[in-house]
């Protein structure tokens, strides 16, 4: 296992991303001075952004099911717990977008490469309304 998306499992068998890209910000609000420079004061986290590209290869790697599974996750709205392979939490995260590039077609139409990245912005922990249950997502996926 590589990272877990609430139930969701990121590895070879399901979806394998290539990179695993992080951006966090703090927030700083600036008051306009005369004669010297703005004035700032912290004001707390700003978002908190991670993005997984990667290369789906269903020969090989990885279902093209794994990418509808996500959607389902994300028409939800709800947030999920996401933790790394070695135990690290990160925190709570609701799926921002998707993409996804179709190359290299079988003469049925189906893709032998995928190309994906899927952009996550994490959440107030708080807000534990928003929190994703498996059995929901399960119960979409089967209707």
């Amino acid at each position: 296992m590589m990272m877990s998306l609430g139930m969701f499992v990121f590895g070879m068998p399901t979806l394998a991303y290539q990179e695993f890209q992080r951006q966090t910000e703090w927030r700083h609000a600036s008051t306009s001075r005369i004669g010297v420079r703005p004035a700032r004061q912290y004001l707390g986290p700003g978002d908190d952004s991670i993005t997984l590209p990667g290369v789906l290869l269903p020969e090989l790697a990885g279902e093209t099911l794994s990418l509808d599974t996500l959607r389902i996750m994300a028409d939800t709205g709800k947030a999920w717990p996401l933790i790394e392979g070695t135990g690290r939490i990160y925190g709570i995260y609701v799926i921002e977008s998707l993409s996804e590039t179709r190359t290299l077609f079988f003469p049925d139409g189906a893709a032998r490469r995928i190309e994906f990245s899927l952009a996550l912005k994490r959440i107030d922990e708080g807000r534990v309304d928003l929190l994703g249950s498996v059995f929901g997502t399960l119960g979409d996926l089967l209707r």
